[in-house]
């Protein structure tokens, strides 16, 4: 019955089905309220018309087009419940189906019956949670279900293959899942909506897989242990396994089930750091890895698990497994690999290798010990280049080209990866190394980088441009940052400027301006004496000029070029023995400094003869050659115009010249390169005994000859005077400072006067603390300060 009228109330719109009904059944609800009287006609006074309102007052019926109504008593409900029961039964069975894996049954109708069931146990049935928890049950059974089939098929598959079974059963089931989504859509929206604290249906069914597979140990146990066998396989064959594909998919299924991280992602962070700690121990104590081969096999490894990880893991996963590698490799043998690396990776100036270095060292913070051992490398690489006195000739250059890498190791190696700037604990360590390098020899640094600037000034820039030039001198000047003798520089670049301007040797005076305005903008207001020596010889060529100007044409005279330097502003100090001058040389000094004294009267003039030039007219068998030589070269050489042969001590008789300077001189002339003299015996030193002669038969392509180079480089003999003269000059800086500190302090301890001096005098040189407190001891002596009778310890000012 309840059946027909489910049809019945199921007809298409255009149905008769109730056409066929002339009246309308009135339920007791119409007989209870009052009739209503239909007007009759007088043509109604008919039998039947009287019939019909007799039955409408009974209820019976109603006009024969008016509405129709039909009301059913004591039966929906009782024809719902059967339905319902019925489409809940066909649901249970369905859903056993569904969820059953390779099932031999077949459900028994359609997905458009199985979701109309849905909607009548939902809708119109109201039994909503009968039919969740028939899911739920149903769920339970099927993962119990598929957790025993994978199980049982860890016992005939590796584990890798089972890996694939595992994916298979999540696969199928997360289609099931949408499958029964979408059947059982009326349950989710019409009552799990509705009801509080329920799982929707992929809430619920997920659950259920995690608690009855994921969940459980032993299944956590194998798809461990096949991610370890493949990772495994990998990182020993170095190559890519055949069944990856399997891995991925896998991660794709333990994200879609929200257990990626707790299976997955945390095992492989600790699989990869016992497989790398084990590793390591490995390479370097049974294969005996150095520090930079392992250091580039680190950085191969974390790389390799770099781009496994970007192909299949998860993106939180990529740094998790670098992180982890780089512990496992290098943890722990940081301070071995940054000491035993950096010397040879800096040795072969390998800096993709440094960077690499970096890279790896900053991955686990361990920067602070790799620029430790940087630190150490750099000055001790900069000590031994200074402490090297065979090779002091070549100490700048190393210097330079040493320096030259560490920057750019700089600006390549060492560069922060966020800021692209390069790491300033690094530049740091850089500039401290080649300070404390160069304290390990005093004076002689600072003497030999003026050295080199005064050949570089000679030789100029040559096919190099302004720029460049010029960026060559700035490197030099970068040297002379380190150094604390500033006044041993100045002193040596002072003197070597001077002999450049006199003799005519530097390359250019634009360059020699910018040079001394540069040095004493940004390192030392005391090289402004470089402008003094420059108007000296602007002065010297207008007198020379006027001086020419009054002499006869033709005149010897006018050959003659003479410097008027200030003593005040020249390096030079007088000489107390000079050489004595052909006759004709001294009449025509004799001729300027008559001029001279007419323009300047009450002014001496001293002659310094080391430092003069000459050019001399020689006659060779092979021709006549211009010599350009020192006037010592040239009053020696004019001797053999008298004589054919000379010894030396008549050389040393008739020039009168200091016997190391006569030496140096005859040395140039007969043992160097340009031979224009001879000697007997042979040999590279000149003795008492040798005798010289004129080389006839000297040669040279060129028709003007330079052998006075000798005369623009310093002697050690000058270098060893010079550096005296420093010294005295610091022991009176030392006591000017001392004394004037004293005044104003007027009292002090022995340790506050030795800072306050070290801080007066640090822009010249750095005094070592002996020579400070002897100048104290000095100065006590000559009573300019006394001890306190009370605190010996304590010094007074003595007015």
């Amino acid at each position: 019955m309840a059946e027909a009228l489910f049809s019945l109330l199921s007809l298409p719109a255009k149905s008769k089905g109730f056409t066929a009904y002339q009246y309308t059944v009135v339920d007791e609800g119409l007989a209870s309220s009052r009739p209503n009287k239909t007007p009759r006609l007088d043509a109604d006074s008919d039998p039947g018309s009287a019939s019909r309102s007799r039955d409408l007052v009974k209820g019976k019926s109603v006009e024969k087009d008016g509405p129709l109504t039909v009301q059913i008593h004591d039966f929906v409900a009782q024809a719902l419940d059967s339905l319902c029961d019925n489409s809940l039964a066909r649901l249970k069975f369905c859903l056993r189906v569904i969820l059953t894996r390779e099932s031999r049954d077949i459900l028994p109708t359609t997905y458009e019956g199985v979701f109309n069931d849905c909607r009548v146990v939902v809708c119109a049935g109201a039994k909503g949670a009968a039919l969740y928890n028939v899911l739920d049950m149903e769920l339970d059974r099927s993962c119990c279900n598929l957790r025993n089939e994978l199980g049982k098929a860890v016992e005939d598959e590796d584990s890798i293959d089972w890996l694939h079974r595992f994916v298979q059963v999540c696969a199928w089931f997360e289609g099931q899942v949408m499958l029964i989504r979408a059947l059982l859509a009326y349950l989710d929206r019409a009552h799990v909506l509705k009801t509080p604290g329920l799982l929707n249906i992929h809430e619920l069914t997920f659950t259920s897989f995690r608690q009855h597979v994921l969940d459980y140990t032993n299944i956590i146990d194998l798809i461990q242990a096949g991610v370890r066998d493949w990772l495994s396989w990998e990182r020993n064959e170095g190559m890519e396994n055949p069944r990856r594909g399997y891995i991925r998919d896998l991660v794709t299924h333990l994200v879609n089930h929200s257990a990626y991280s707790v299976i997955f992602e945390r095992f492989v962070g600790e699989q990869t750091l016992a497989y790398f700690s084990e590793e390591a121990e490995k390479k370097i104590h049974q294969l005996g890895f150095t520090p930079e081969r392992f250091l580039e096999h680190a950085a191969q490894r974390v790389a390799e698990e770099r781009e496994r990880a970007l192909v299949v893991f998860q993106p939180t996963t990529v740094s998790l497994v670098e992180r982890t590698a780089r512990r496992g490799l290098l943890e722990g043998r940081l301070d071995w690999l940054a000491s035993g690396a950096i010397e040879p990776l800096m040795k072969a100036r390998a800096a993709d290798q440094l960077n690499t270095a970096y890279t790896e060292f900053a991955a686990v913070e361990g920067l602070n010990i790799l620029c430790r051992e940087f630190k150490i490398y750099v000055q001790n690489v900069v000590a031994n280049i200074i402490e090297d006195t065979e090779h002091e000739d070549t100490m700048v250059e190393r210097l330079l080209e040493f320096k030259v890498f560490c920057e750019g190791a700089l600006q390549t190696a060492f560069v922060d990866p966020q800021t692209k700037q390069p790491n300033r604990e690094f530049s740091y360590a850089l500039t401290d190394a080649f300070a404390y390098g160069f304290k390990v020899r005093r004076n002689k640094p600072a003497e030999l980088i003026a050295k080199h600037l005064d050949r570089l000034m000679r030789r100029g820039q040559r096919d190099m441009s302004d720029l460049e030039f010029d960026q060559l001198l700035d490197s030099v000047l970068g040297l002379y940052r380190y150094t604390d003798d500033k006044d041993v520089f100045r002193t040596f670049y002072h003197r070597a400027l001077a002999r450049r301007l006199l003799l005519e040797r530097s390359a250019s005076d634009d360059f020699e301006k910018a040079m001394l305005k540069k040095l004493k903008e940004k390192y030392d207001p005391e090289f402004g004496m470089g402008d003094h020596m420059f108007n000296d010889l602007a002065l010297s060529r207008d007198l020379l000029y006027e001086h020419r100007a009054r002499l006869p044409e033709g005149s010897p005279q006018r050959n003659l070029s003479v410097m008027v330097l200030q003593r005040s502003h020249w390096p030079f100090a007088s000489r107390k023995k000079d050489v004595d001058l052909p006759l004709w040389m001294q009449s025509a000094l004799a001729a300027y400094v008559e001029f001279y004294k007419s323009k300047h009267q009450g002014r001496k003039l001293d002659w310094d003869h080391s430092i003069g030039t000459a050019t001399l007219k020689s006659r060779f068998a092979s021709a006549t050659k211009d010599l350009t030589v020192s006037l010592y070269q040239a009053v020696v050489l004019l001797l053999f115009n008298e004589s054919v042969e000379l010894g030396y001590k008549q050389i040393l008789e008739a020039t009168r010249m200091d016997e190391g300077e006569l030496k140096r001189t005859l040395q140039s002339l007969a043992c160097a390169n340009k031979k224009v003299l001879r000697k007997q015996p042979v040999g590279k030193d000149v003795n008492e005994t040798d005798v010289f002669y004129f080389n006839s038969e000297f040669t040279d392509p060129r028709a003007k000859v330079h052998i006075n180079s000798i005369q623009a480089k310093e002697t050690p003999e000058e270098s060893t005077r010079t550096q005296s003269h420093i010294d005295s000059d610091r022991k009176h800086y030392l006591d000017a400072a001392i004394v004037r500190i004293m005044k104003a302090k007027k009292e002090l301890t022995y340790e506050q006067l030795k800072t306050q001096t070290i801080e007066a005098v640090k822009s010249h040189f750095v005094p070592e603390v002996s020579v400070i407190k002897l100048r104290i001891a000095g100065l006590v002596e000559q009573e300019y300060l006394k001890r306190d009778e009370d605190d010996m310890n304590r010094y007074i000012y003595v007015a």
